[in-house]
């Protein structure tokens, strides 16, 4: 059964409808590795996931995470900013996902930043297959995600309906700002 409860749970439940095994994916911000070890599960042996991240906190605690669950093979942890991703990616992806903010039980004063997130989900969408999917998780309830929020959904309101399909869901009925998520599909036919 599948509850609607947290924001990255349906994130993983619109990526479940794109990534197969032997996929190329990218989590452009590893944090704790949840999503970054998810991936890994998902592309299976045969694919490969890319995880960036700019804190050193970030990445050993997914490589820890990775190691525990045998995963760490099928991901490239990458100790750089996500606007930074067609430096390292030249091939095509089916996924590309976001959890902006900061490192929960990290410094919270180091947060993603709008210019640099907004320059990464220009990259990706040149990278993204046709009918490949990006999940943004946005935490409008600090003032630097708010801020945030504030900027992207603008910027995906732009995109080229040619191109791309956006969608904004939130939770409705939660008190103190719950987090949202914007999914964008690249077309098949363009």
């Amino acid at each position: 059964m599948f509850a609607l409860k947290k924001v990255t749970d349906m994130s993983h439940r619109y990526l479940d409808l794109v990534i197969s095994p032997g996929d190329q994916v990218i989590d452009a911000t590893a944090g704790n590795g949840y999503d970054t070890e998810y991936l890994a599960q998902k592309v299976g042996p045969q694919g490969h996931v890319y995880a960036f991240d700019i804190q050193t906190e970030a990445l050993t605690r997914t490589a820890e995470r990775l190691r525990k669950s045998a995963l760490y093979e099928r991901v490239t942890l990458i100790k750089s900013g996500h606007e930074k991703l067609t430096d390292y990616i030249t091939e095509p992806v089916v996924a590309v996902t976001y959890n902006l903010g900061y490192l929960p039980g990290g410094d919270q004063r180091l947060v993603t930043n709008v210019q640099t997130t907004i320059e990464s989900l220009s990259q990706a969408l040149s990278l993204l297959n046709m009918g490949g999917i990006i999940t943004i998780t946005m935490y409008p309830g600090h003032e630097e995600g708010n801020y945030e929020k504030l900027k992207l959904i603008p910027y995906c309101k732009k995109l080229s309906t040619k191109e791309f399909t956006v969608l904004h869901l939130e939770l409705l009925n939660r008190q103190k700002q719950p987090p949202e998520l914007i999914i964008v599909q690249k077309q098949y036919f363009q």
